[in-house]
């Protein structure tokens, strides 16, 4: 199966590439999506009348690039692929005055409507004229999620991510994480959708991030904050029926452009400073004022010519430090537990008579089990934590633990013109950081570097006045680590596993509890790692031949996803289910992941596209196209992919299967997407625009790994039993025991079974849209917007085995031996649920901007 996957997937990247060179040995014109405008008009005699043959200039204001087309036979021009930057348009020909329009600035993904008036007169007489291109947008290019260079860099920003300016636009909601205590990673739905189908582009290529959890998201760094202010010139929110060129995510496809080189050499230098100066105290804090807070970003960026209007050079960078007091109240042994000693209400059987301290020995007390008790957990400074008035043998702990945040972000950008056909630039980013978190039990700390790497190569040439191609090579990495280490000295010989972080001791909590509260767990893990690569190749083309625009190219990215010790007791974990349990070493589970296997996932994505925009009337444009997109699956690099199947009936097999792909069957060999969309000045002058538009997205599945990680064979879990202080310390390296079962005795082996549906199909998205603008002055226009989606094979996650509800007959809970619940199924077999999701904004939505973008 998976051969045959390969060489479908082989001809259509055949065929699709076979289309590109079709077409540039015809007449072509290419542009990088995601990181270019466009500027297009009609060029008119004073009487109204079109002027075909006119030569229209574009150039570049910082580079001094220059772009010469023709007018057509109806008058209309199209410069494509254009960077973005402010422009000087002119026109001449024989018999006519010349004319230049200034004050053009194009912003990404724009397709600019300068339309040219020629008068009869000289060639050297010059008419001059400073306007800038309209407002209402009556092409089918988006503009509507466009964050401009004034807004990244003049509107505040909250620890100068300029992600918190995606809010601005209409249909997008913050959906930041705060996993853990302390900044979370950014997160945003676009339009309904989930978080995961938004896609980040820098200057063409794709920028992933990573994060902990194992998902790869938004490219925020460790602070949590997407930093780059001083290199970003502007970003586009392509919210939904975008063109064919843009694929792999359903969601909001995040185009950013950095800037770049100027023939003027300009830069910044900055640093900021934020503090608890101004903070009130948290109701929590136990300070006697706001617990301690200290912000540092600083940073420059610099820019210039190596060769005037040749070669040009920019970098950015910026830092991040920060201190922040995260205030804690933690539930601790308390002191005379420490001692061996616990009130008499919570010894059983209870001793009579009780002292008069009301404390007593424990009966069978573990002399081992006191070293872990002061060493696991901080010294209680609070009162005496209460159960039904009665002391419980735990108190509280007040903390301001100090969690640290260091984030170092650069950027260099090299622009070169090599001639009038020819130019190419080339960038690369890093961002390195590392933040380290305080738990409630402030004995221990989570520490999670983190460091993404792109780099991208986009050369352009020209090879007419309708030709250009583009072609793109991309590079980026994540490398994420989490990792739970003692934050205070604990002893070697109180490790489980030797030449590793603590293990856990969880006490109390969960349905086996009668505590009010569970003591805070003592949590220690050895290092998980997550790395994810994308290698991307594309080649987009356009070219235009009377009324048509059309475009093509090509998208292939090989993905390489490696997990690494991804395992949750990976140091051991005891759990106890009271106090006294824990110092008389009688646990209620002991388990452990004592020979961690790392995984290696690889994918191969690809697509292709066709479409043409034509205008079919006069202030009518329409455009049809059909982006095709495939993968080989979600792949083993050494067979070790285990995932499980259904039988007829759609119960889940026992055994997993083991092979090198995760699925069954591939359903992602083709997912034909067609894209139409149009444009209409019902008025002819620009004042109104109605633009429509319907398209079907597929959501690409390519992040499984975490989903398999567990399965039986790879990375058991092992279930111990008998006391801690009788199996301590472990050995690694050694052979699992068998696996658990009804006559299986412990010490055996237990997995979490976890997978994706082996006949998974891709989340498709059905999308449409209309929008109205009408502008109302120079500098004023109304928007009204209407969004629908429905979406179908969207992920859903089912527990496929749930273990039934008991009635417990005793307080404190019971793990057996309780009464089934009636009408409960013990193991219900596994039955496919239909999953998608309909966003319908209710009423219009309505837009107004202001000036330069301001809404």
């Amino acid at each position: 199966m998976l051969d045959k996957t390969r060489t479908a997937l082989h001809a259509l990247v055949r065929l699709g590439a076979g289309t590109v060179g079709l077409i540039v040995l015809g007449t072509c014109l290419i542009f990088a999506q995601g990181s270019t405008a466009t500027i297009s008009g009609v060029v008119r005699d004073a009487t109204g009348g079109v002027v075909p043959g006119v030569s229209v200039t574009a150039r570049h204001s910082d580079s001094g690039l220059t772009r010469t087309v023709q007018s057509a036979e109806d008058g209309g021009y199209r410069m494509p692929s254009l960077p973005v930057g402010s422009y000087e348009v002119t026109a001449e020909k024989l018999g006519f005055k010349q004319q230049v329009r200034r004050g053009i600035n194009l912003a990404v993904a724009q397709e600019a409507v300068v339309d040219l008036t020629l008068d009869v007169g000289a060639a050297a007489e010059l008419v001059t004229v400073t306007e800038e291109a309209p407002l209402v947008n009556t092409t089918l290019s988006s503009t509507s999620g466009l964050i401009t260079e004034q807004q990244v860099k003049d509107l505040p920003l909250n620890g100068r991510s300029f992600d918190q300016l995606l809010a601005l636009n209409v249909g997008i909601a913050n959906n930041t994480s705060n996993i853990g205590q302390g900044n979370g990673w950014t997160g945003f739905s676009v339009a309904g959708k989930r978080q995961e189908t938004n896609r980040f582009l820098i200057n063409g290529v794709d920028w992933v991030g990573g994060n902990s959890t194992g998902q790869f998201i938004t490219p925020s760094g460790a602070s949590g904050q997407l930093l780059g202010v001083e290199a970003v010139r502007e970003y586009n929110v392509l919210e939904h029926t975008y063109g064919a060129e843009y694929g792999k995510r359903a969601g909001g496809q995040i185009s950013v452009v950095t800037s770049s080189g100027t023939n003027q050499v300009h830069g910044t230098l900055f640093e900021y400073l934020r503090n608890s100066a101004l903070d009130a105290r948290n109701f929590f804090d136990q300070t006697i004022g706001a617990p301690p807070f200290k912000r540092n970003q600083f940073g420059g960026a610099l820019g210039g010519p190596l060769k005037k209007d040749k070669m040009f050079l920019f970098g950015n960078y910026e830092g991040f430090r920060q201190r922040l007091a995260l205030s804690s109240r933690a539930i601790v042994p308390d002191l005379p537990s420490r001692q061996g000693l616990l009130p008499c209400n919570v010894i059983s059987p209870a001793p009579s008579p009780c002292p008069a301290s009301g404390y007593a020995p424990v009966p069978n007390l573990k002399q081992g089990m006191l070293p872990y008790a002061n060493a696991f957990w901080p010294s209680p400074n609070g009162p005496e934590v209460l159960t039904n008035g009665l002391p419980s043998g735990t108190a509280y702990n007040y903390n301001s633990a100090l969690q640290s945040a260091r984030e170092d972000f650069g950027l260099a950008r090299f622009d070169y013109t090599v001639s009038s056909k020819d130019s190419l630039f080339a960038n690369y980013t890093m961002d390195d950081g590392q933040r380290n978190t305080p738990r409630t039990n402030v004995n221990f700390i989570q520490i999670e570097p983190i460091r993404t790497q792109t780099l991208g190569l986009t050369e352009t040439r020209v090879f007419s006045a309708s030709v250009v191609n583009s072609a793109t090579l991309g590079y980026a990495r994540t490398f994420a680590t989490l990792v739970r280490a003692p934050a205070v000295p604990i002893p070697e010989n109180l490790l489980f596993l030797p030449g590793g972080n603590p293990g856990s001791i969880v006490i109390g909590g969960g349905a086996t509890t009668v505590a009010p509260a569970a003591v805070a767990p003592a949590e220690g893990i050895n290092p998980v790692r997550g790395i994810r690569e994308y290698y991307t190749w594309s080649d987009d083309l356009h070219f235009t031949k009377g009324r048509h625009s059309f475009s093509t190219g090509a998208w292939v990215q090989r993905i390489h996803q490696n997990d690494v010790g991804a395992a949750q007791f990976s140091a051991g974990g005891v759990s106890y289910p009271t106090v006294l349990a824990f110092l008389q070493d009688v646990p209620s589970q002991f388990n452990l992941n004592r020979n961690p296997i790392g995984l290696g996932y690889r994918s191969t994505e690809a697509a292709w596209y066709f479409q043409d925009e034509f205008k079919l009337v006069r202030g009518l444009t329409v455009r049809l196209g059909l982006r095709d997109e495939m993968t080989d699956g979600w792949n083993e690099v050494a067979g070790r992919c285990s995932n499980y199947a259904f039988d007829e009936n759609f119960v889940i097999s026992t055994n997993p299967v083991i092979g090198k792909s995760c699925l069954t069957h591939n359903n992602a060999k083709a997912l034909l997407q067609p894209r139409v969309g149009l444009a209409w000045d019902p008025t002819g002058t620009g004042s109104w625009a109605v633009r429509a538009g319907f398209g079907i997205h597929n959501d690409l599945q390519d992040n499984l790994g975490n989903r398999t990680y567990a399965n039986p064979p790879f990375n058991a879990r092992e279930q111990l039993t008998g006391s801690l202080l009788s199996l301590i310390p472990l050995q690694k390296n050694i052979a699992l025991p068998p696996t658990c079962g009804p006559t299986q005795p412990q010490p055996c082996s237990i997995y979490a079974p976890a997978g994706v549906d082996p006949n998974l199909f891709t989340p498709t998205f059905q999308q449409l849209n209309l929008t109205v603008e009408r502008g109302i002055t120079k500098d004023l226009m109304l928007q009204v917007a209407y969004v629908g989606s429905q979406s179908y094979h969207t992920p859903l996650a089912v527990n496929a085995n749930t273990a039934p509800p008991l009635v417990c007959q005793n307080p404190q809970g019971c793990d057996s031996g309780g009464t089934t619940l009636n009408g409960t199924v013990p193991r219900p077999p596994y039955a496919k649920v239909p999953q998608g999701t309909t966003y319908m904004p209710p009423g219009t939505r309505p837009n107004s901007y202001v000036g330069n973008g301001v809404t």
